[in-house]
């Protein structure tokens, strides 16, 4: 079943609207981890203690999610609060600069996790997001969650 949702068009970044020249910007931009991020090692060293073998930004699955486990058909994802937009509703007001780049921008992140989300439970998988800040704060929580799932075999 193909997504319905018309795809967000995040507009180009204006270098007008911005504070620093291109090599600046993309300099501070390349700071940004896509992988291993704190979040996603404190994680996966937690399966691993509990026996858990997982493979890690799968490129055979939608969405390359941070953590599959094909034996249980299991994709988790640790998503930044910022980029996917963690309580939206009230922070997309606060944005200061760039709002007409800023907010399609996560929008459009939203979506597209909304869209990987949907192509994975097709293909029988089931789905777990967590917070960056869920598993800074929660780790425990995160990991029962996960490993009930596991060890119960029932969907959530």
């Amino acid at each position: 079943m193909p997504y319905k949702e018309e795809k967000i068009k995040v507009p180009r970044f204006s270098e007008d609207a911005g504070f620093y020249t291109t090599k600046k910007r993309s300099k501070i931009m390349g700071k940004i981890r896509a992988k291993n991020t704190k979040p996603e090692l404190l994680f996966r060293k937690a399966l691993w203690r509990k026996n858990v073998r997982y493979r890690v930004d799968s490129k055979q699955l939608p969405g390359r999610p941070d953590v599959s486990i094909m034996k249980y058909k299991l994709a988790v994802f640790i998503d930044g609060a910022y980029w996917h937009g963690y309580n939206w509703d009230e922070r997309k007001v606060k944005l200061k600069t760039n709002k007409d780049f800023w907010i399609p921008k996560i929008e459009r992140n939203m979506q597209r996790d909304r869209e990987v989300n949907q192509q994975l439970r097709e293909m029988g998988y089931t789905v777990f997001r967590f917070w960056a800040h869920e598993i800074k704060n929660n780790l425990k929580t995160c990991i029962n969650d996960v490993m009930m799932y596991i060890n119960t075999g029932k969907n959530y």
